[in-house]
């Protein structure tokens, strides 16, 4: 992207942000997902590392929140409370790694700290000669709020502190003091290795996240339902509203809880003895905390990925997990870039949220007729997927949301096999954008098709076309010659079998059992069991067969094949984009739009989704060293040895480019019986060769 367009989206990105970070932080309330908020912040931090002299001292990425509230007394924090970068992948955690590896004097890392990210309220407790005395929000990171009454109802905060011999860490605190001394663990009494519950400092902070625990989240609805009262949105709001009510009283009736993540004074060698010094003095911490040795980051990843699943079962909602360097030494000599740490980062899990860019908006013809709009979008990762079209379901819904090509939207997964658009952030909007126009967009994607929306109905469909009617079409088509090649599903045997109710999709070819099919007319046991028979063998096409196959409006047998060869596997050309679909030569606008339709429409991923579960499996195209790889090839008249169409099948099989019009690049004209005169005379025009069937036969043996 050019320097002035970046910095256009840059003001943009950092307008929306400031917006909701100052309802979120400031005013408890939302206007987006934490979720599409974060996509947006790592997207604005992209641009900002692309660009670095376009960072501005109020860029949100220079910033941890808004400003404080008026309505309790502001408190300066004496060491600021910073935030993590964000990372999305294990490939961005090692890049992070690298970057820090470069800095550290030896350029090693002993050891990784891991934890939980709790989904919470950050706040800092500051204790007095063991005496609760403060509690402070976050705020903007220098100056947050004292929350001191709120804080003190909350059940697991102790009001004094001591290190309790009985406690499981308080042994690996003893250790750790002799092993390292007093300094690496200043708990130790004045001039002693060995920590003492006598021996408190007189000034400690410790900082922590405030949570509500699931089922005590899902305890309070269950009494808001059934005291007729609106339900709680979320564990993490409903903690921040509660600790900042002026009323300590509301904050008492609920299930809040204090999980700490940092001993920020007195010091500690590690995070891992900061983490069993708070335990020892009686903090509840995650449980989830973990050390890993730097020449061990195969388990740290493995870690990560297993996590995400995992955490499902925990008790509290966490959105990722915190990795820092263990040694708090080597962490702090890193320092600071901007407002955030370089010796740890925040693995985000895949959101079911996210933003993205609408690139275009193509329109599917489905197995119904029906005409389903689908957005194409920059690929993005949506709960774990890497996502690439949305549906947009009907005209209506895109009116509804206004969305336009170029916009930035937000999009969602909700166990849909396609992705939706929730959102369209029109602040981002490009300049020069109009609106879509529904039936403009048909009648370009469709010229020769006639559409209508019938009375009632929200969804377009072709005209004078049944359901049954284009159902059957696409069977015949899909066990024809140039596909399948299905023996058996003829014309009249389709529609006995759909009418019949038998077949209601593709799919259910491969469901058919004998016993069915001899019940019907036309058939006998031996016919039955020989149809049967032919579907089962048509299981493992050749995948330009199969993509042939799918009927795919603008995709024949030559398309396919070229499809294939370019993408090797059907899951690559499930997610292909426009752009990899115009690097192949023969593929031009309007046949990549028709591919993205068909691969972007919900009952389309469905029936490729049924036909894997019933054992269909496509060969892996491989045109390494093909003998005709390279060349085209022409076929006219009729041939005595075989079909025309398998004629051009056994070319293709080879490697070879099959055509209907000569041109310049065309290698050589087959001749058969009866040829297009028109096609020798325009050969001999631009000196083709042609050759006889006889040669045809030594070429393709």
């Amino acid at each position: 992207m050019r320097k002035e367009d970046a910095k256009k989206r840059i003001e943009k990105l950092r307008e929306l942000i400031n917006d909701y970070r100052y309802h979120y932080h400031v005013l408890d309330e939302s206007i987006m997902s934490e979720a599409a908020a974060d996509s947006l912040k790592h997207e604005l931090t992209l641009f900002e590392e692309e660009f670095p002299e376009l960072i501005t001292p109020d860029s949100p990425t220079q910033r941890v929140a808004g400003k404080p509230l008026d309505k309790f007394s502001k408190v300066r924090h004496e060491k600021r409370m910073i935030s993590l970068a964000d990372v999305f992948s294990e490939q961005e955690v090692r890049e992070w790694i690298s970057r820090d590896e470069k800095l550290i004097p030896g350029g090693t890392i002993k050891e990784f700290f891991t934890d939980i990210k709790m989904d919470g309220l950050a706040c800092s407790l500051k204790y007095h000669n063991g005496i609760f005395t403060k509690a402070v929000t976050r705020g903007d990171g220098l100056i947050g709020e004292d929350v001191t009454l709120n804080v003190k109802t909350i059940e697991n905060v102790p009001l004094k502190i001591s290190i309790s011999e009985e406690h499981p860490s308080f042994s690996g605190c003893v250790a750790r003091a002799h092993r390292h001394g007093a300094s690496a663990l200043t708990l130790a009494l004045p001039g002693s290795e060995i920590p003492s519950k006598e021996g408190i400092p007189s000034e400690i902070e410790i900082r922590g996240e405030i949570v509500i625990f699931k089922k005590d989240f899902e305890r309070l609805n269950e009494i808001q339902r059934k005291n007729g009262e609106p339900e709680f949105a979320n564990p993490r709001n409903l903690a921040a509203g509660s600790i900042r009510q002026l009323d300590p009283k509301v904050a008492a009736s609920r299930p809040l809880r204090f999980i700490a993540y940092d001993l920020v004074t007195p010091d500690s060698a590690t995070w891992h003895d900061a983490y069993e010094v708070l335990r020892a003095l009686g903090f509840q911490t995650s449980g989830e905390d973990k050390v890993f040795k730097a020449s061990e980051k195969n388990k740290l990843f493995k870690y990560i990925n297993d996590l995400d699943e995992y955490r499902k079962g925990l008790p509290f909602n966490t959105d990722g997990m915190v990795i820092k360097i263990n040694d708090r030494a080597v962490y702090d000599s890193l320092g600071i870039v901007g407002k955030t740490p370089r010796g740890a980062v925040a693995f985000k899990f895949p959101a079911e949220e996210s933003t993205t860019v609408v690139r275009d908006i193509v329109i599917s013809i489905g197995r119904t007729g029906a005409a389903t709009p689908v957005a194409i979008l920059d690929p993005v990762s949506v709960a774990g997927t890497t996502v690439r079209h949305a549906s947009l379901h009907n005209a209506d819904e895109i009116a509804r949301l206004d969305v336009r090509i170029g916009d930035t939207v937000i999009i969602y997964k909700a166990g849909d096999i396609i992705p939706q658009v929730k959102e369209v952030l029109i602040s981002l909007r490009p300049e020069g954008t109009v609106a879509f126009n529904y039936k403009e967009a048909l009648k370009h994607q469709y010229p020769d098709l006639e559409f209508e929306r019938p009375a009632g109905e929200v969804v377009y469909r072709v005209k004078g076309e049944s359901s049954d009617f284009i159902l059957k079409r696409a069977i015949e088509y899909y066990a024809s010659k140039p596909a399948l090649n299905i023996e058996g599903l003829g014309e009249k045997n389709v529609v006995a079998l759909v009418d019949a109710g038998l077949v209601k999709s593709i799919a259910d070819l491969y469901r058919l059992k004998e016993g069915e099919v001899v019940k019907l007319e036309r058939f006998g046991k031996l016919s039955a069991k020989n149809l049967v028979e032919a579907i089962r063998k048509s299981k493992t096409p050749t995948l330009a067969k199969f993509i042939t196959a799918l009927g795919i409006r603008h995709v024949g047998a030559q398309t396919a094949t070229s499809l294939a060869r370019e993408f090797k596997t059907l899951d690559s050309l499930v997610n292909v984009s426009e752009d990899d679909l115009l690097k192949i030569p023969d593929i031009g606008e309007v046949v990549a739009e028709s591919i993205l339709a068909w691969f972007s429409d919900e009952d389309n991923l469905k029936l490729l989704d049924d036909l894997k579960e019933l054992g269909i499996s496509p060969l892996e195209e491989r045109a390494d060293n093909l003998p005709l790889i390279g060349k085209s090839y022409i076929v006219t008249g009729a041939l005595s040895s075989m079909g025309r169409e398998e004629a051009e099948d056994k070319l293709r099989e080879l490697g070879a480019t099959v055509t209907s019009s000569v041109t310049k690049n065309t290698t050589a004209l087959i001749v058969g019986e009866k040829p297009g005169k028109s096609k020798i005379t325009k050969a001999d025009k631009l000196g083709i060769k042609t050759i006889d069937e006889d040669e045809f036969l030594k070429l393709i043996s």
